[in-house]
């Protein structure tokens, strides 16, 4: 039997509670951003799921995405209730912290991966339809496509695709259900004229925490403390600081001034993008892909939104799906076995075949995430409804309104 290490577990631990800490980092992060008659409805509907995705994981969801593999797409009911889960290693996921604390340091992923879909429909979804939504999403949705890229026999997994930490799991997943919810939704009442964010110091705050917590989750998921989770901790930090000064610099050159929302608004696309990477690239190739993940999610967020038309308030999808693609695409460029044996090396390292996995990967996760989030979306529409009454609605922040009363400048 294979015996606990009580420095990989200590670590665990921090890392579970540092994930746990995004989630409200994040109703920080959209609470500044939305009007303020609607701070405290943003921040229920992310702290309302962290009970209840929670709840739902332990019941079934966490049984599904990680138990026993029926045919490389789902797990079975077999640890339901945490049944055959407890202080014992799991030798296939964890062998030297407690199968539950594994479990539970998933658990966070699992919570805050649909509170990221929130920032799409900010400001017009009826509570009770998001609720619904977001316990159906987490079962059809997440579960499933966490069992294919990280479960024992999952088939993304066995084809060799690389994802550290959730870049398609949870970011490409959460983008293209967060750009569904978009187009189904609708547009805020009055888009495209948007009222500037209500509390720019409440958004820094929500980004550092963010910043803060994304430490444990990806040096988090080395799971353990070894060579290998200080690897991905200075990724993470040089990937969302490169990211954020390509992202100024961005700004600067369009507008001769940088802000302070395009600069933080930056280290949360670094921090996006090299989540699938950051166990298995160098610090060179983290610099490099925030280098080109800043500019590349500044292009969609303030370029891409406005020429096609589509209002995704808090920019979910402009920043989570662009930026875990992007991600997803340059971890097959420069991740290297000098790293991380236990991955592989990519196109600037001999191997063109990681390349073309991760293709696959983000493109099956990204088609899946969409359509069947369309259609659960359209079938709580149908049952409940989706949009509160023109009454409630109010009109929220536009991120690619660039003007001095939405933006603290910078020089």
């Amino acid at each position: 039997m294979a015996e606990i290490d009580t420095g990989d577990t200590a670590w665990v631990i921090v890392s579970t509670a540092l994930v746990m800490l995004m989630t409200p980092g994040l109703a920080f992060f959209y609470g500044g951003l939305v009007r303020r008659k609607n701070v405290l409805s943003i921040m229920m509907q992310c702290f309302m799921l962290l009970a209840v995705i929670s709840i739902q994981w332990v019941l079934f969801g966490y049984s599904l995405a990680f138990g026993p593999d029926h045919g490389g797409v789902i797990g079975d009911f077999s640890w339901a209730g945490l049944r055959g889960v407890g202080a014992e290693p799991n030798a296939d996921y964890a062998p030297t912290i407690p199968h539950q604390l594994f479990m539970v340091f998933q658990m966070m992923f699992a919570v805050l991966t649909p509170a990221l879909i929130v920032g799409a429909f900010a400001e017009r979804m009826k509570f009770g339809a998001f609720l619904l939504f977001s316990v159906l999403w987490a079962t059809v949705v997440y579960d499933p496509m966490a069992h294919w890229v990280w479960g024992m026999g999952g088939w993304l997994r066995d084809l060799g695709a690389l994802d550290f930490a959730g870049g398609t799991v949870v970011h490409i997943n959460a983008g293209m259900a967060a750009l569904a919810a978009a187009l189904v939704i609708g547009r805020r009442k009055g888009y495209p004229d948007t009222s500037p964010p209500h509390n720019l110091p409440f958004v820094i705050l929500g980004a550092a925490l963010l910043w803060f917590g994304w430490f444990g989750f990806n040096a988090g998921s080395a799971l353990g403390a070894n060579g290998l989770s200080v690897s991905a901790l200075v990724a993470t930090q040089l990937g969302a600081a490169t990211a954020a000064v390509a992202w100024a610099v961005m700004e600067w050159g369009k507008g001769r001034h940088a802000t302070a929302l395009g600069t933080i608004s930056g280290a949360v696309a670094g921090l996006v993008a090299i989540t699938p990477a950051a166990g298995f690239v160098t610090p060179v190739g983290a610099m490099a892909i925030g280098a080109l993940s800043g500019p590349g999610c500044y292009f969609c967020v303030v370029v891409m939104k406005r020429r096609l038309g589509y209002d995704d308030s808090l920019d979910a999808f402009g920043v989570h799906g662009v930026g875990g693609t992007l991600g997803a695409l340059l971890t097959g460029l420069w991740a290297t076995t000098t790293v991380n044996a236990a991955g592989a090396d990519g196109l600037l390292h001999g191997n063109a075949g990681l390349l073309l996995r991760q293709l696959v990967a983000l493109a099956v996760c990204a088609a899946y995430s969409f359509i069947v989030s369309y259609g659960l979306l359209k079938l709580v529409d149908g049952l409940v409804g989706l949009r509160v009454g023109e009454d409630k609605e109010s009109i929220g922040l536009d991120l690619t309104q660039h003007s001095e009363s939405a933006y603290t400048l910078i020089g």
